[in-house]
C-alpha cells in the first residue's frame, strides 16, 4: 500500500463537513488526492482548509435536490478537470421511533435524506466518468437494513445497496466500479449540525436508547466502531488496490452484517 495511493486522483466526497465523510476527505487529501469537500453546511470550506498543503476545495450544495448533485459534479470538473472517485457520504437517520409512530412526512424526509443524495449524485457523475472511460463510486450504506426504530432509514439504505449492485453490473463494461460499505454504529464527535433540527422529545430519546442498545448488542464486539475503522475500508474500496472489486457491499459493523 502506498502512502500516496491517491496521487493524481480527483475525489469528490459528499457529506464531508462532519463524521465519516469528513474523515474520508481529510485522509484522502493526506494520501495525495485532489478533493472536493461537499456539504450543505456552510462551514465545509473550513473543513477543506484543514487539509494543509493539499489541493482541496469546499462546495456548498443541497444534495437532496438533483440540482445540487449536478452543480457539484460540474464544479468539480471545472476545478480539477475530471472526477476519478465519488464517495457518497450523505445520509443518516433523522428520527428513531417505532414505524407505526412515523408520520407520512417523516417517512418521506428519511428517504429524501438517505437515498436520494446517493441516487442523484451517481446519476450526475456518470456522464463525466463515461466521457473519461473510467471511474469509481463508493456508496456509504448501513448495516441498519436490519434493525429497530428506523424502518424508513433501513429502506433507504436497502435502496443504496440495490443501486450499488445494479449500477456495477450496468457500467462494469465501461470500466466504472461501484461499491459500498455498510457501517454499523460509529463513535463520532458531536455534530455541529444535528440530524434532527427540531430536537428529540423524552419519548424519542427513549426510543433512540433502545435502538442504540440493539445496535451495540448485535455486534460481536459489543461496542461501536471508530471513525478510523470506517474510513479505512471506504478508502481501500476507492483505491486501485480494489481494482477487481465491484458490486460489493462490505459490512463494517463488528459482525452484525444487517
Amino acid at each position: 500500500m502506498s502512502a500516496q495511493r491517491f496521487q493524481h486522483k480527483v475525489m469528490v466526497v459528499t457529506g464531508a463537513a462532519q463524521g465519516i465523510g469528513r474523515g474520508v476527505a481529510l485522509r484522502a487529501a493526506a494520501e495525495g488526492a485532489k478533493v472536493l469537500f461537499v456539504d450543505r453546511a456552510d462551514f465545509v470550506s473550513e473543513v477543506a482548509a484543514e487539509a494543509t498543503g493539499a489541493d482541496t476545495a469546499g462546495f456548498i450544495a443541497d444534495l437532496e435536490t438533483y440540482e445540487g448533485a449536478a452543480s457539484t459534479m460540474a464544479f468539480a470538473v471545472r476545478k480539477f478537470g475530471r472526477i476519478d472517485i465519488l464517495v457518497n457520504g450523505v445520509g443518516g437517520a433523522i428520527r428513531m421511533r417505532p414505524y407505526a409512530e412515523f408520520e407520512p412526512a417523516q417517512i418521506d424526509a428519511e428517504i429524501r435524506r438517505s437515498l436520494m443524495p446517493t441516487l442523484y449524485a451517481c446519476h450526475a457523475v456518470l456522464p463525466h466518468m463515461l466521457a473519461q472511460g473510467r471511474g469509481t463510486i463508493v456508496n456509504v450504506s448501513s448495516n441498519a437494513t436490519r434493525g429497530i426504530r428506523r424502518v424508513p432509514y433501513s429502506a433507504a439504505k436497502g435502496g443504496v445497496n440495490a443501486m450499488t449492485q445494479s449500477l456495477a453490473m450496468e457500467y462494469g463494461a465501461h470500466n466504472i466500479r461501484v461499491v459500498a460499505t455498510a457501517p454499523g454504529g460509529t463513535e463520532a464527535p458531536a455534530r455541529r449540525v444535528p440530524r434532527n433540527a427540531t430536537g428529540d422529545t423524552d419519548q424519542e430519546k427513549m426510543w433512540m436508547s433502545e435502538a442504540v442498545n440493539q445496535v451495540t448488542q448485535s455486534t460481536f464486539f459489543k461496542r461501536y466502531g471508530t471513525l478510523d475503522e470506517q474510513v479505512a475500508p471506504i478508502l481501500f474500496l476507492a483505491s486501485d488496490e480494489a481494482g477487481y472489486v465491484t458490486g460489493a457491499v462490505l459490512p463494517v459493523a463488528g459482525g452484525d452484517n444487517g
